[in-house]
């Protein structure tokens, strides 16, 4: 009678077996690894619509600084992704215009800021700007709130059409453009 041979099953399934504990080793010490980053230092952001154009165009992959606002100050002229107010599921990116506890007055596309250090106002630089808007408004900002514009204003649902944007709805400022990859840049829509 032929002895049939059931070592070398066994070492296949021991190797097999091997593999598969070193890949959930791996997987746990990477989720480990990668869940705290993304859920509170850094988060992948697709740039959706063309109201940040031509700082931002339609697709581009962004990562998103969340954890520089937890840290520090907030500025005037960041780029920063939020949740949006009316639906918090929608995430939108904007740049900030008024701190708070600032009066913002929009007269035709010129925008000026007053606030305790500047009570007579100074006027809002705004070359990243590329067509003329026609906005006439004054809006005020609470002690937690910012005032928030697209650049591409004639095309951007912002802060002029929804309000102040608190605090506690913030995500991050945009930290790093990867796609395009011809237009890779740290820091994207910083005011030189």
């Amino acid at each position: 009678m032929e002895e049939k041979n059931y070592e070398g099953k066994n070492t296949l399934w021991q190797k097999i077996k091997e593999n598969v504990i070193e890949f959930l080793k791996f997987a746990f010490i990477a989720v480990i690894i990668v869940l705290p980053i993304r859920m509170f230092i850094a988060q992948p952001f697709i740039v959706s619509g063309l109201s940040m154009f031509p700082t931002f165009n339609d697709g581009e992959y962004l990562i998103i600084d969340e954890l520089s606002y937890n840290l520090g100050s907030i500025n005037r002229n960041d780029v920063v992704v939020f949740h949006y107010p009316n639906d918090k599921k929608k995430y939108f990116i904007k740049r900030i215009i008024g701190l708070p506890n600032e009066t913002i007055i929009i007269n035709n596309g010129e925008v000026t800021i007053k606030n305790k250090e500047f009570p007579e106002g100074f006027k809002l630089e705004q070359n990243y700007i590329k067509e003329k808007f026609s906005t006439t408004s004054t809006y005020t900002t609470g002690p937690d709130d910012y005032f928030v514009m697209g650049d591409n204003r004639n095309y951007s649902s912002d802060s002029r059409a929804w309000g102040t944007l608190n605090k506690k709805f913030l995500v991050g400022r945009a930290f790093l453009r990867l796609l395009p990859l011809n237009n890779i840049s740290y820091l994207p829509g910083k005011i030189k």
